[in-house]
């Protein structure tokens, strides 16, 4: 296995700091830049010695730009000309693949990299998902994965300068018979010799948290109490995706949408290279599949195939009212899960539905049973409106864990099978894949991760953890 694509010699590292730095702001690129469509140096960017410079958003240049007479904004990322060539090419222009990018380029200083999206950024499952963030899942492997990802979420922020709005409101899951509760209070122990904070409430605590919610004795499916895990709560996820190809794009990093991939070529087992729709063929010896939706069909380009299961998971938001909910309420039981916005609506979600299909359009079935389950949980919601409803493709495996690593190809790599949980493991993901593709070896984080375990036998099981898309 060869260790990874050619670095840049320029960059060595404190990119990444770069990125953070208020005075300087500059960014090494590899190869020469594509002009932006306003022609010149590439649509608004500045020119510092022959380093790309980004524009700072801050309150002086939010004020400075909202003067008379001053210069419009800069676009967020740039156009550029397919090259012939790169070192990689992520195939899935979403949170997964966006992170590999910007931490390619940031931390190990890879930067001729390509993103290549058949349609838009972020329009798959990164811009359809419900946007809730937790660690508190089952298994070891699991919980210090995505505590990792929400540790790199809590600081995304400052790291991209672009406000990705997270807002820790605490995460609950509600147990409504024995079994339930019984997992709670392993999941619980779980977290906890991790050093997650999570622990099990009862009723009257839960309805201090959430005073709607009908914590009696008289309903259908009474609540017993809740695994409550405090560092849980909600992002913006378009403005993460946007925060990535930001950051990425001013690292060097070339993004192209509306650019479909239609085969994969290898020879004799290594990856050489990838064909696109409109007949072009881009050379490069690394590809990282982190699709959704559309991942068996990309994996059986290169000739991989995976134990996975394509299903649609549909969602929904309700007109915006005054801010009442204080944490993401999760019910495996009933199949839903509810939190509110910053702007006030309640957005609604449940289990992937019962079949395998590739369609997104929302069902009536669907509305009914989550509308009957969640005024289970809060009757008082009885009079709220339904905006709109929507639906994302989720790629389940058999053991509710992603497909991440190495394959028998070489050059070919997943970061796939994120069923409905993936938008939680954006950044850690984009992290230890980049690590991955750089050395040639499995991240540490994602040694477990990996397509053979199937064949070993060695499943990592999240379904007690995962089962419900929240």
């Amino acid at each position: 296995m060869s260790a990874g694509p050619g670095r840049n010699g320029s960059t060595n590292g404190s990119a990444k700091g770069l990125l953070r730095s208020s005075a300087k702001g500059l960014f090494r690129g590899r190869g020469q830049q594509a002009n932006g469509p306003g022609g010149g140096s590439g649509n608004g960017s500045r020119r510092t010695g022959g380093l790309a410079r980004s524009a700072r958003y801050s309150a002086f240049s939010l004020l400075r730009h909202g003067l008379p007479g001053s210069a419009e904004w800069p676009r967020a990322w740039r156009t550029h000309e397919l090259r012939d060539s790169y070192d990689v090419v992520i195939i899935g222009g979403g949170v997964h693949g966006l992170a590999c990018a910007y931490y390619l380029a940031a931390n190990h200083g890879i930067t001729n990299v390509a993103v290549l999206d058949k349609g838009y950024l972020g329009g798959g499952g990164s811009g359809r998902n419900t946007a809730i963030l937790r660690s508190n899942y089952l298994t070891p492997e699991g919980v210090r994965f995505y505590d990792r990802s929400l540790e790199l979420y809590r600081n995304l922020a400052a790291e991209l300068n672009f406000n990705v709005m997270f807002s820790r409101k605490g995460h609950l899951t509600l147990a409504h018979n024995d079994s339930s509760l019984r997992t709670m209070h392993w999941r619980a122990e779980v977290n906890k010799l991790q050093g997650v904070d999570s622990s099990v409430i009862d009723p009257d605590e839960i309805k201090k948290l959430v005073p709607y919610l009908d914590t009696s004795a008289a309903t259908r499916y009474p609540i017993l109490g809740a695994l409550y895990h405090p560092p849980g709560g909600i992002i913006r996820h378009d403005a993460v995706n946007w925060g990535y190809a930001r950051a990425a794009d001013a690292l060097g990093v070339h993004l192209h949408q509306q650019t479909e991939v239609v085969g994969i070529d290898a020879s004799k087992g290594q990856v050489t290279g990838v064909q696109l729709a409109d007949g072009r063929r881009i050379g490069t010896g690394t590809v990282l599949n982190a699709t959704a939706g559309w991942s068996t069909l990309i994996s059986d380009m290169a000739g991989v195939r995976m134990p996975v299961q394509t299903s649609p998971l549909q969602a929904a938001v309700t007109e915006p009212v005054r801010p009442f909910l204080d944490a993401v309420v999760v019910s495996g039981t009933l199949h839903v899960y509810v939190s509110q916005t910053d702007r006030g609506e309640l957005v609604f979600g449940a289990s992937v539905d019962p079949f395998t299909s590739y369609s997104m359009r929302g069902s009536l079935d669907f509305i009914e049973g989550l509308a009957g389950h969640v005024l289970e949980l809060m009757p008082a919601l009885s009079k709220m409106r339904l905006l709109r409803q929507w639906a994302g493709l989720c790629d389940m495996t058999p053991d509710y864990s992603p497909i991440m690593g190495l394959t028998p190809v070489e050059g070919f790599y997943l970061d796939v099978g994120w069923g409905t949980y993936g938008f939680k493991a954006g950044p850690v993901s984009g992290e230890t894949m980049a690590e991955t593709i750089a050395t040639g070896r499995p991240a540490s984080l994602i040694s477990t991760f990996g397509l053979d375990r199937f064949e070993r036998g060695e499943l990592v099981g999240e379904k007690g953890a995962a089962a419900v898309g929240h």
